[in-house]
């Protein structure tokens, strides 16, 4: 791994040391099955009562509410979380654009959501999505030790998942970090990763020449992927043309990410790495001063 990644997840690692994550709700019991979920489960912790329905838990009906109403009802509890993060790093070459830090501001994201999850007494797994998602060589280690990690591959994120999800936990914390700019259903691609998780964020790193549309004149445009080059002349439309486009695209994976109950949070890699400031995980809730 070159030295600049190195040094990005350094600075990580360092920046969200000061902070702890923030989700879900902590409550006083021992590690294992520690945290809540926003969801019904099959903890202790009395959640709700529920009007009866075929096929549920015979076990779980409120005999005694039964008697003074004579209605059915079952009682809910809190899903139990398993206090644990897998965290899925977008590999594919667009992730590292030429002239930008993305890829620096990618690594360093990842290493300050670690830090922070070591912070709150998670345990972690580090997966990138090239050939497939596999895991980081010591992933699951603190972020300066891991290693081999590139941002080589000629697909996109959703690719990896269908050619070999993660081995995810069960109701675990899930994060993946992405550029998000790639051709697909945003839902499609959620849904999956959402299933048996307790917590989803979503962390869109973008580039700061991802945010602004190259200046006006005669371009030649790389695909970061595919090699493919187009020469196309850039003017004002063009601009707001670009900058309508990438609105879009956001909302769309933005909507997407509330129909799974998913947070997402967008980061330009150049702001991140000049100041280290977490303001857009803290402002979503994600991180939070312990």
């Amino acid at each position: 791994m070159r030295e600049a990644l190195r040094q990005s997840l350094i600075a990580g690692e360092t920046a969200g040391a000061r902070y702890a994550l923030s989700m879900p709700r902590r409550v006083p019991m021992g590690l294992t099955g520690a945290q809540v979920g926003q969801h019904a489960g099959s903890s202790l912790e009395f959640k709700e009562h529920r009007e009866y329905q075929p096929g549920d838990d015979l076990r779980r009906i409120d005999w005694s509410a039964y008697a003074r109403s004579d209605r059915l009802n079952i009682k809910l509890y809190r899903e139990e979380v398993t206090p644990h993060v897998d965290l899925l790093i977008d590999g594919s070459a667009s992730m590292d654009l030429p002239d930008s830090r993305k890829a620096e501001g990618t690594l360093g994201a990842a290493a300050s959501i670690t830090a922070a999850a070591t912070n709150s007494s998670y345990t972690h797994a580090t997966y990138l999505a090239g050939e497939g998602c596999t895991p980081v060589l010591r992933g699951a280690d603190a972020p300066t030790l891991w290693d081999h990690v590139d941002f080589t591959h000629a697909g996109s994120l959703a690719e990896s998942m269908q050619q070999a999800p993660p081995s995810w936990r069960s109701q675990s914390i899930r994060v993946i970090i992405s550029d998000l700019l790639f051709m697909s259903d945003p839902l499609a691609v959620l849904a999956p990763i959402a299933a048996r998780a307790s917590v989803l964020l979503v962390v869109q790193v973008l580039a700061q020449a991802d945010v602004d549309p190259p200046q006006r004149g005669s371009v030649r445009l790389a695909d970061s992927e595919t090699g493919e080059l187009r020469e196309v002349f850039i003017d004002a439309g063009a601009q707001e043309r670009y900058r309508a486009a990438l609105a879009q695209h956001q909302e769309n994976w933005s909507r997407a990410a509330t129909q799974v109950g998913a947070t997402m949070v967008t980061i330009v890699a150049e702001r991140l790495l000049a100041t280290w400031d977490m303001s857009p995980l803290i402002e979503a809730a994600v991180m939070r001063v312990p």
